[in-house]
């Protein structure tokens, strides 16, 4: 952990911790119950410290009322112990909705001592190092998981309890503001998305090149022609099983994306005659004619980038050169396309199709080709700002993702808020949450010795007894106690 700043104090998590319990769910499971205490499981945390009660599910109240242990209280800090999300982290604030409920046997609560500020704690255990430390008590398969032992083995760097304030109050400044941002920073793809789409309604619609229209004194010499009208045919891909490696590409339905060709995930065919059949050339779209029912319909345009051949999911379009291939691609990725698509579409099972006879039948909007190239142009302009602005996006993204791990980085190694030499030192303050744990202990175990003596069995010893006689009456002593419970 190294070098503590002064005052400070390595303590395991377990010294910190008033209790650490998990709780359970009903025989049969709580499917099906629509009403009862809200069970809260791994699901419902999130990575930020929060929880997402979007599938919140219910234990019945009676059974709720019999646990002993996993019910939750304010402050609890609750950490998921199994699976693939194990160490995931929330805090059960002020501004939990629920009044009372319950944590399923699949997440831990911890709930600390008095005298800590208990957001201090959480903090800690959500950042990088915190996380660690947590993870590196998982034991078993992917499905393992964390077990009681976690705490002691978590050490805790400690503060003292007013610069522990202090440092949380400076945290729940600057993370609202990080959360704030990142919120923001979240819209921008869905804004990019629509101004995409914006500039692609306008493309075809004619709106886009109005002003060069007038400026070129040109008439509005627009028709709307059948696809079929304006292509020489239509070619099925190849059916031939691909290879993880070969000569040339062969383009799927997963290589087709927002329009263009991804070349990633590619598989391969060295058979000549296939590549002779099916070889794509500059300027050729690629229509998904079989794919999920949100994506069937969607294209990309070959540019020729590198030899390749496409497969039969996907159908070729030969248009005729008085259809501009880039605009052919733009027209068939606007909303009015999709929503041609859908209704269009034959529906199977997990699947839906648009076949080349369909296809034919997209009216497409079909300005003279000079105006065809100034689209391109003009759509092209738009997108290449559009994309600048989403490379700037995805920049700011990592960095703003980073923030918080940097700001609770600091906030650990002392260095986020002034330090105040009147604070009482850490260690005294753990000296006394140990010393109230142990008197605690005490008492319970003070308690249960008690319980202990009061239903220890009497057995008069001045007079003589038989040992018949002695088992006799330890007999019906043992009944009466029963009796009267």
């Amino acid at each position: 952990m190294g070098e503590m700043p002064k005052g400070w104090a390595a303590s395991p998590l377990s010294d910190l911790l008033q209790s650490l319990e998990s709780g359970g769910r009903p025989k049969g499971g709580v499917k099906g119950i629509s009403k009862g205490v809200p069970s809260i499981g791994g699901e419902h945390l999130t990575y930020n410290g929060c929880f997402d009660f979007s599938s919140i599910r219910y234990v019945p109240v009676e059974f709720a009322k019999r646990m002993t242990k996993g019910r939750i209280n304010k402050n609890d800090i609750l950490i998921v112990k199994d699976g693939a999300t194990t160490g995931k982290t929330a805090f059960v604030g002020y501004d939990f909705p629920f009044d009372e409920a319950v944590v399923n046997e699949h997440v831990f609560i911890c709930r600390l001592c008095e005298g800590i500020e208990p957001r201090f704690v959480f903090r800690f255990l959500t950042s990088k190092e915190g996380q660690e430390n947590i993870l590196n008590n998982f034991q078993g398969s992917a499905q393992g998981g964390i077990n009681l032992s976690f705490a002691p083995n978590t050490t805790v760097p400690f503060a003292p309890l007013h610069e522990q304030r202090r440092i949380v109050a400076k945290l729940e400044k600057l993370l609202h503001r990080v959360d704030a941002c990142k919120e923001r920073l979240d819209k921008i793809p869905s804004i990019l998305k629509r101004f995409r789409q914006s500039v692609l309604s306008a493309a075809c619609s004619g709106r886009l090149t109005a002003d060069w229209r007038e400026e070129k004194e040109l008439p509005e010499d627009w028709s709307s022609l059948e696809l079929g009208e304006l292509c020489d045919g239509f070619q099925y891909g190849t059916s031939t099983k691909s290879l993880l490696s070969g000569k040339v590409p062969v383009l799927r339905m997963g290589n087709i994306q927002n329009g263009q060709i991804d070349w990633t995930d590619l598989v391969y065919t060295s058979n000549a005659e296939e590549i002779e059949k099916y070889q794509l050339k500059p300027g050729d779209v690629l229509f998904n004619r079989t794919n999920s029912p949100e994506l069937v319909g969607k294209t990309g345009i070959y540019r020729g980038e590198r030899p390749a051949i496409y497969a039969g999911y996907l159908i070729r379009i030969k248009n005729k050169p008085l259809l501009h291939s880039e605009y052919l691609n733009y027209c068939l990725n606007t909303i009015d396309a999709k929503e041609w698509c859908r209704q269009v579409r034959t529906d199977g099972v997990s699947q839906s199709n648009i076949n080349a006879t369909k296809l034919a039948t997209f009216s497409i909007p079909l300005p003279p080709l000079p105006e065809q190239q100034e689209i391109v142009r003009r759509v092209e302009a738009l997108f290449k700002k559009a994309d600048a602005i989403e490379e700037r996006y995805k920049k700011a993204k990592v960095f703003v993702d980073k923030l918080t791990q940097s700001i609770l980085a600091k906030a650990f190694r002392g260095e986020l808020v002034a330090q105040d030499p009147n604070d009482e030192p850490a260690s005294v303050l753990l000296e006394r949450i140990r010393a109230e744990k142990e008197k605690t202990q005490k008492k319970v175990v003070s308690i249960k010795d008690r319980a202990k003596k009061k239903y220890k069995p009497y057995v008069p010893t001045d007079l003589p007894m038989a040992a018949e006689e002695t088992a006799a009456y330890g007999k019906r002593q043992r009944k009466k106690r029963k009796d009267a419970h």
